[in-house]
This record gives structure tokens, C-alpha cells and sequence, in this order.
């Protein structure tokens, strides 16, 4: 581990595991997200281009937007480091959402929404540290540049991915569902910052992006398909489309009367299946 790292990894870790900011805003104010993990990429890592020729022209590599942020300290690609980190949620959350069928629990609902706003108080929280010590830092999704696009290839999108941006960066590869298979499992959340500092890419223990799913790797398992209420999931992948129908026609009505507050969450291939808190092996299933 480089001294940057050793310095920039704490950051995070010290901010989900210290601070009163990580809450899920209930009565007993309990923790929104677990230990997290975090990994390193490089700018010009070919990955990124690979993503924009496939998710479409809008998608930013990583000098493209830390330079649209500093247009006045252009950077080259070998010049930038993407962090990137892995919010895990917490026991109680996926005991809580294993038990559910239909709707996601009140615990989950509220990680997607309060546990959100923490990431992004993290997101803002890393951007502050690394610009107060003088080195360029920008968190994409803060960007007002960022939004939502449509992809010819995958349908909606935007102009940044915190999952592809974790794939990148040695973190995990992508299941079944979409969601990303990491060794905290796949019931997380995700963020990342783009910086002018070198640091060495964490090594990626995979080739492909479907490398953790066994679905994929060994005819195994599927049963995020079983668990998802809005039959989105097939052997066939994930149709976003009615996965999203579904969070707003079904989960949003349910969430305000249930839990007070609204919410699109759903999650349930997230958790009471073999990748919900690690990566699968085959023995899994012997």
C-alpha cells in the first residue's frame, strides 16, 4: 500500500465508521452502512474508454470530467486516480429485507434514501479533503453537469457509473441482476471521486465482467430471479424498464403510508441470495 493510499483509504473509512453523519435517521439512529472497502484505478486505464464506446458518447471517461470541473488545470488520463468505495449494508438491513416478498423493508427503504444522502455527504466529504490538502478532486456524481442519458445499447443511463467505475477499480464484477458482486456481497451502495494524484491501481482479480456471478461462470444459482416481485429478472438478464415500472408504480405508493417518508427502494435480488453479502463459489451449492 503507497503512502497516498494508506492516507486517502482512512478518509473513507474513518467517515462511515466515526461519523454521526452515517445514520439511517430512524428512532434508535443506527448505522446506514457497514465497514466499507475501497479501491484505485488509473485514468487511463483502457476500461473507461471501453465504457463510453459501449454505454454511448455521453458517458464521461475521467479526464473528461475532471477537466469540464478544472478547464483551467487540464489533465492527462495517467494523471488521475479514481476512488472508488463499497458501503456495505449492515446486518440488521438484510436480515430485515431476506424476509420481505413483495416490498422492501422499512430499514432498506431508508438506506436508499438517508443512506444515500451519507454517501453523497461522503462524496462531498473526500472532494473537501483532497482539495484542502491541494490535490484536484471531484466526485462526479456532485457534478452539475451530471444527469441521466439514453443508451442505444442498455436503454437509460447517465453520464457516470458508480458500479462500472467500482469494476474498474478492482472492486467487483456485475451478476445476474446488474447489480455488483463484490467481497462484501452485493447488497451495497457505491461512490467515487476522480483526483490529480498517482496511485496504484488495485489490482483487478478478474477478467470478465460477469467473473463472481456463477450464474454465468458455472450454469449455477439464479435466484435473484425468484426473488424479484416485478419478474424483471430472467435467465436472460435484467429489463430495466419494468424493474423501474415497478419501484414507481408499486413501491412508491407503499412507502409514504408504510414508512413516512417516499421511497423507490426495492432490493430484494440484493439480499437472500448466495452473492447478498460475499462472493459465490461453486461449493456453495454442493
Amino acid at each position: 500500500m503507497s503512502q497516498d493510499e494508506k492516507w486517502i483509504e482512512p478518509i473513507v473509512r474513518d467517515f462511515i465508521n466515526k461519523s454521526p453523519e452515517n445514520t439511517l435517521k430512524d428512532r434508535d439512529n443506527e448505522r446506514a452502512w457497514a465497514d466499507p472497502i475501497v479501491g484505485f484505478s488509473t485514468g487511463g486505464d483502457p476500461l473507461y474508454q471501453e465504457f463510453k464506446d459501449h454505454i454511448g458518447s455521453f458517458y464521461w471517461t475521467p479526464e473528461e470530467i475532471f477537466n469540464k470541473t478544472f478547464p483551467q488545470k487540464m489533465a492527462a488520463p495517467d494523471e488521475l486516480t479514481i476512488i472508488s468505495w463499497i458501503l456495505p449494508q449492515t446486518e440488521q438491513t438484510k436480515s430485515d429485507s431476506r424476509k420481505e416478498s413483495h416490498y422492501p423493508s422499512e430499514r432498506w427503504a431508508r438506506a436508499r434514501v438517508y443512506g444515500e444522502e451519507v454517501n453523497e455527504k461522503l462524496r462531498k466529504h473526500v472532494e473537501e479533503q483532497l482539495n484542502q490538502a491541494g490535490i484536484d478532486t471531484v466526485a462526479p456524481m456532485l457534478s452539475p453537469l451530471w444527469g441521466r442519458r439514453d443508451s442505444d445499447c442498455y436503454g437509460f443511463a447517465s453520464n457516470w457509473s458508480e458500479r462500472h467505475t467500482a469494476y474498474a477499480s478492482g472492486l467487483g464484477t456485475f451478476g445476474l441482476c446488474d447489480g455488483l458482486i463484490t467481497p462484501k456481497g452485493k447488497a451495497v451502495r457505491i461512490g467515487s471521486a476522480v483526483a490529480r494524484i498517482k496511485i496504484e491501481p488495485t489490482e483487478r482479480p478478474y477478467k470478465g465482467r460477469h467473473d463472481y456471478c456463477v450464474f454465468f461462470t458455472k450454469g449455477l444459482c439464479g435466484k435473484c430471479i425468484e426473488r424479484c416481485p416485478a419478474e424483471s429478472i430472467t435467465r436472460e438478464g435484467h429489463d430495466k424498464i419494468v424493474c423501474r415500472e415497478y419501484t414507481r408504480t408499486q413501491v412508491i405508493p407503499y412507502s409514504k403510508p408504510n414508512f413516512g417518508f417516499e421511497s423507490y427502494a426495492c432490493g430484494l435480488c440484493q439480499t437472500g441470495v448466495p452473492c447478498e453479502s460475499k462472493i459465490p463459489l461453486e461449493a456453495d451449492f454442493s
